[in-house]
């Protein structure tokens, strides 16, 4: 039995209404309208605003564990298919709230999860947050990364940048839906199926493909000899370098 692949949209706004949740929405239409490009005929969307979890997210921290709402929301985001993740700016950076919600995260829950990242500010100074910020977060926690991450300031919205805007809205959906292609699979959910889909093709490959393998395996111990003596050799122009003690205590004389 197939299941519908999930979409999960973490907003960490701190005001509602908010920039950063409607950016969120723009998003999210724009992958659902292109849910037709790959063999994925449906998808679930659910929502965790991190605001409506502040207290209840410092309690965890304090005490260990989430519970009620806020492990239901946890949860949501490990069970996700894709992830559309939105942030506001703050000092440069991600906010404090979104960080300490992403603190409750497990190590190996986004392993391999297509996340769109997206960020929201009140001018384009700060519009390399998601590359100097949120990527090297997400990339910590194994993430599969879109390539085109969407930031938006308070003038793109109705202002002359908004065309600019809506054409990174749409390649960076664009590009989320492909990956959610390729690693959900049609009609399969992450949680459901990742596993076993990915163990079957795994021995597919042992009983098709070991002699190929096997042959790879040896060129590529070739090439790493090949490398190592590159390596040996460039060193040896460094043969008689003098120890660092040595120019101390020369130094000292």
């Amino acid at each position: 039995m197939t299941t519908t692949p999930v979409l999960t949209v973490v907003t960490a706004g701190l005001r509602s209404p908010s920039t950063t949740r409607t950016l969120a929405d723009e998003l999210t239409a724009a992958v659902v309208a292109r849910v037709g490009d790959v063999e994925v005929r449906d998808i679930e969307v659910r929502h965790v605003e991190v605001r409506d979890h502040a207290h209840a997210i410092m309690d965890a921290l304090l005490v260990g564990f989430p519970t009620g709402d806020l492990a239901r929301a946890l949860d949501d985001v490990a069970a996700a298919d894709a992830l559309i993740v939105v942030s506001p700016t703050f000092q440069g950076s991600y906010s404090g709230l979104f960080k300490a919600f992403a603190d409750l995260l497990g190590p190996d829950q986004l392993r391999g999860t297509p996340v769109l990242l997206a960020a929201t500010g009140g001018s384009e100074r700060h519009s390399l947050v998601i590359e100097h910020a949120l990527r090297p977060l997400f990339a910590y926690l194994q993430a599969l990364l879109v390539p085109t991450g969407v930031y938006a300031a308070t003038s793109d919205f109705g202002g002359a940048g908004s065309a600019a805007l809506t054409g990174r809205i749409e390649r960076a959906a664009g590009e989320l839906v492909r990956l959610l292609g390729v690693a959900a699979g049609p009609g399969s959910s992450r949680a459901a199926s990742g596993v076993s889909a990915n163990a079957a093709g795994a021995a597919r490959s042992v009983d098709a493909g070991g002699a190929a393998r096997s042959a790879d395996a040896g060129g590529v111990a070739l090439a790493a000899d090949d490398a190592r003596g590159a390596s040996m050799a460039g060193l040896e122009g460094f043969a008689d370098v003098t120890p660092f003690e040595e120019l101390l205590a020369r130094a000292a004389r």
